[in-house]
């Protein structure tokens, strides 16, 4: 029996490093799919797979961690995005295009709740007004005051590109983020070579096009591996139950402890603890924002 990596996976075909460093196309074993995997795919982009002679997948190793989101066919499931990562990076524009905070808490939601560490790496900062860098300064202060890491780039300073090599030097990294924001442009200058699609933003919808089709493994020539992701939007808590979105809330959890209820969900109780401190100030407005949007069904409905 072989051994692999999962490098790229196009839903029917996955192209495996072996052990020896060899890359071979492979497919799964028909039934793999019954074995009790609950995603839309069984097999995704950073799994360790078993092979046998012919080259088909025929077992998965036990993942470390994974991070999925909606299935874009089916509502219902989840679609697993990688697995087996040391962190992620979370690519953010406050313009060119806009990347809101509901969808930056969602994604940092989805990594708290699978043990996967996440930076947050504002792109573009040469291009913005004196408006906009002090939203910028602002997101960073929120951020960082509760614990994430928080890195400025452009294309103009190579000093700021440089401290992006060193967080990703030796690591497995989830890259994602809006399309448009310069996740492929980042890309291929991490790693000449890659050249992956880019394309312009609308300059109407001031957002980007879809150039990546299917999660995919890259190596870096420095060291570690870096998985660029589709432009997602989707991004859920799956095997998460609702009274424990909050756990995953970093300052929210801390404070709840203060709430009046054990069973406080801080949104409408007596005593809650988390919305005085939305209200006050001690914890940004825009984070408790994001925990409701997070909360509330597709009904408009708490859940």
């Amino acid at each position: 029996m072989k051994k692999g990596v999962v490098l790229k996976s196009t839903g029917s075909w996955y192209l495996v490093k072996q052990e020896d460093g060899v890359e071979i196309s492979c497919k799964i074993r028909g039934k793999l799919r019954l074995d009790g995997i609950k995603s839309t795919n069984p097999v995704s982009v950073g799994d360790i797979v078993l092979l046998d002679e012919e080259n088909v997948i025929v077992d998965i190793e036990p993942r470390k961690n994974y991070i999925v989101r909606k299935s874009p066919n089916l509502s219902k499931q989840s679609h697993i995005i990688a697995a087996n990562v040391d962190q992620a990076a979370i690519i953010v524009t406050i313009n060119y295009p806009v990347t809101t905070t509901v969808f930056i808490d969602r994604f940092l939601t989805a990594a708290e709740a699978y043990r996967i560490p996440v930076s947050i790496i504002f792109n573009k900062t040469d291009r913005y007004n004196e408006e906009q860098l002090t939203e910028l300064k602002e997101l960073q202060d929120i951020y960082e005051k509760i614990g994430y890491l928080t890195y400025q780039i452009s294309a103009k300073r190579d000093a700021e590109f440089n401290a992006i090599v060193e967080l990703l030097k030796d690591k497995i990294t989830v890259i994602a983020g809006h399309s448009g924001v310069g996740k492929s442009t980042l890309i291929n200058r991490l790693q000449p070579g890659i050249d992956l699609k880019t394309t312009e933003i609308s300059d109407s919808h001031q957002s980007g096009k879809h150039t990546t089709t299917f999660a995919e493994m890259h190596v870096l020539s420095f060291g570690g591996y870096i998985i660029d992701t589709p432009g997602i939007r989707g991004f859920g808590l799956y095997h998460v139950e609702k009274e424990e979105i909050y756990h995953f809330f970093r300052e929210l959890f801390a404070i709840s402890k203060n709430c009046k209820y054990n069973n406080c969900m801080h949104i409408n109780e007596p005593g809650c603890a988390v919305k005085e401190a939305a209200q006050n100030g001690d914890v940004a407005i825009s984070r408790y924002n994001s925990y409701l949007n997070l909360y509330i069904d597709d009904n408009g409905k708490y859940r």
